[in-house]
């Protein structure tokens, strides 16, 4: 949190931690809107901003999206291999069912949090056009990078940009 304090003030910063139209839309090299929702499991919630200092790959998938059944596994695999480096999975499920996603997850099980939006108003928020679609945030709470869609060739880009932000300084 200190280190997102150190880049905004006074409204801007009031304006980022809600979730209202005054939030514009997530661009590339602007800081990402703040998502804070229940968690999928329902035991407890979460905040994308709880996570500032790490490097934070924020996935917004369904469990009626094929390629999820794809990402999920190997975005876990990448999880547990960089999570001590300061990376940060966190997953937005967006199904309308909450059993629905619960059922995915006994299937294709993750180690990362998994927040749950039946409302579906982060998408807009972070220009969700498809799924699944990600967004890598840098330790500044800065999006970094976009990615749409899945095939699992996409995994040897996204670990590269993971570790790109993973070497940066932090500030």
């Amino acid at each position: 949190m200190r280190l997102f304090a150190k880049a905004f003030t006074g409204a801007a910063l009031v304006a980022l931690f809600s979730v209202s139209p005054v939030v514009s839309a997530a661009e590339l090299y602007k800081p990402a809107p703040d998502v804070y929702l229940d968690t999928l499991d329902g035991e407890g919630s979460g905040s994308l901003y709880e996570h500032m200092g790490k490097v934070v790959y924020l996935d917004f998938w369904a469990s009626w999206c094929g390629p999820c059944r794809q990402s999920l596994p190997l975005l876990n695999k990448l999880y547990n291999k960089k999570k001590d480096e300061g990376f940060e999975v966190i997953a937005v499920n967006l199904d309308e069912d909450r059993d629905a996603g619960l059922e995915f997850l006994d299937s294709f099980p993750v180690d990362y949090t998994v927040l749950y939006d039946p409302a579906s108003e982060t998408p807009e928020l972070y220009n969700v056009m498809g799924m699944p679609t990600s967004v890598l945030i840098d330790r500044e709470g800065v999006v970094r990078y976009i990615h749409k869609g899945f095939k699992p060739s996409d995994m040897k880009k996204i670990k590269k940009e993971v570790d790109k932000l993973l070497k940066e300084p932090v500030k």
